[in-house]
């Protein structure tokens, strides 16, 4: 037994072992919880409500435990995680207005997702010739709308405080009553530039809630279309990093780059984006024997293209100079938010939810994962250069051993939970499915990577000019929608 779950059998019961080991705790384990999550190095992995249950997740990372912690709160309130987790205050805040749930306690009692209000209490700053800089929500380019309050001193930042909730979808109600099938394509919405990912998330979730797994072609098939986003994802933000940086070459040829991958995506699998593709079962559509040829020519090009560009990027002391020591994520707030993707990994955290807890077919695969230790801008470039270095190495290997049969098995209704932790170009999602006695969508979580990702962005410019806030901004490309729900 993992050292996690040794603490959790002695606060509470154990409900269930399907899908993650489930401890009910009452008020005196909750609380007995909390205070050794301020001292144990556990990572929050989420926090959502399921009717009057708070559902806390977490894992173990140095013995690879993992559970979830279910406390009853038929009073509506529960005492905040918060208070010793820093990254599940936007969590509360988010169950409180869409569930109506209370953290006791709790650091932050702002609304979060709820805009009604009228006036937004931002954290104030006291010192001499300190200014407010509002940015937002509507932006000059066509991005996703969130508002950012800087506080400043002449040109440097004191504090940065972003307001989202603007892409609030209100995705999790409008899955409820639905059929797997028909909630797939909200899990497809979740953040369209991870469509892949959050659709892998769901189906994995309801495929072990059902007990069915997908077959081996279309897992492969899935992780195919995983790492092409992953792929398209790092080569838009390279470029646009760079862009940020005055220096556009290498954003040009970033962009006709990562043109070439969506119109790949579109020739073997019929959608730029993948959107819709991996589905509750398995994968939507197969990949024709022309299609391997089409994609292993495209990662040669594509490898030569990058190796190119990074070479360009590396040489260029006017580029290097804005993106290195700039934007630097202290470690520690890393470790303690649980940050994962390029943000984590560029500070020291070596975690991938490919490896840890792993799924296939990347259990079969050799693959490392990049790490630095600078936690800068440019740490977050080489992340994702090196990602797709591995990427390419990945897709070869999915090639040349791409099982044949069917792509997807007809599921069977039923009842059952299920959640999944998966890997997107930003981080790790977690995904919790609960389906009822016919089979439908009873409470479905989606849990995006940027939840953990955009506080750190707030620290991490803390003594930057502001001018280099759209350099940061786009090294950590945090997501609105994801965010939003």
């Amino acid at each position: 037994m993992t050292a996690l779950l040794s603490a959790l059998a002695a606060l509470g019961p154990m409900e269930g072992m399907h899908p993650w080991p489930r401890h009910r705790l009452d008020g005196r384990g909750w609380l007995g919880l909390l205070a050794q999550l301020a001292q144990e190095d556990w990572t929050l992995v989420a926090l959502f409500a399921d009717g009057t249950d708070i559902n806390l997740a977490l894992r173990d990372e140095s013995d690879g435990g993992h559970a979830l912690a279910r406390y009853a709160a038929p009073s509506r309130r529960f005492p905040s995680v918060g208070r010793v987790r820093p990254g599940a205050i936007r969590l509360e805040r988010a169950i409180r207005d869409l569930h109506g749930i209370e953290a006791e306690d709790a650091p932050d009692l702002r609304p979060w997702l709820d805009h009604r209000g009228g006036a937004y209490d931002f954290l104030p700053v006291e010192g001499d010739g300190i200014h407010q800089i509002p940015v937002g929500p509507v932006h000059a380019g066509i991005i996703e709308p969130g508002h950012f309050r800087f506080h400043a001193n002449g040109e440097l930042i004191v504090r940065l405080e972003e307001r989202l909730g603007y892409t609030h979808k209100g995705i999790e109600a409008l899955a409820v009553g639905r059929p797997p099938e028909a909630a797939a394509t909200l899990a497809a919405r979740v953040s369209g530039d991870s469509t892949v990912a959050h659709s892998l998330a769901f189906a994995l979730a309801v495929e072990q809630a059902l007990g069915q797994p997908a077959p081996p072609r279309g897992i492969a098939l899935r992780a195919l279309m995983a790492e092409l986003e992953r792929i398209a994802n790092h080569l838009g933000d390279f470029g646009a990093i760079c862009n940020d940086a005055s220096f556009t070459l290498i954003h040009a040829h970033a962009a006709f780059a990562r043109e070439r991958v969506l119109q790949a995506a579109e020739t073997c699998f019929g959608h730029r984006l993948m959107m819709d593709r991996v589905v509750p079962g398995g994968a939507a559509v197969d990949l024709l024997p022309e299609g391997v040829t089409r994609l292993l020519r495209l990662v040669d090009e594509t490898e030569r293209t990058l190796t190119y560009l990074y070479r360009i990027y590396e040489s260029k002391p006017s580029l290097l100079d804005r993106t290195v020591s700039t934007g630097v994520t202290l470690s520690e707030l890393v470790h303690r938010f649980g940050a994962g993707g390029y943000v984590g990994r560029a500070a020291g955290r070596a975690v991938d939810a490919r490896k840890s807890p792993g799924y296939a077919p990347y259990d079969e695969l050799d693959f490392d994962v990049p790490l630095s230790l600078e936690a800068d801008v440019h740490a977050r470039v080489l992340i994702r250069v090196q990602e797709m270095h591995q990427s390419f190495r990945l897709i070869r290997q999915m090639l040349e051993r791409l099982p044949v049969g069917e792509i997807r098995t007809s599921l069977t209704p039923g009842q059952g939970t299920g959640t999944a932790l998966v890997e997107s170009f930003r981080g790790d999602i977690f995904t919790f499915v609960r389906l009822d006695a016919e089979g439908r969508v009873a409470r479905y979580h989606a849990r995006d990577p940027s939840w953990f990702q955009w506080p750190l962005l707030e620290a991490c410019v803390e003594g930057n000019i502001v001018a280099d806030f759209p350099l940061c901004n786009k090294s950590f490309n945090c997501s609105y929608a994801g965010h939003d729900l």
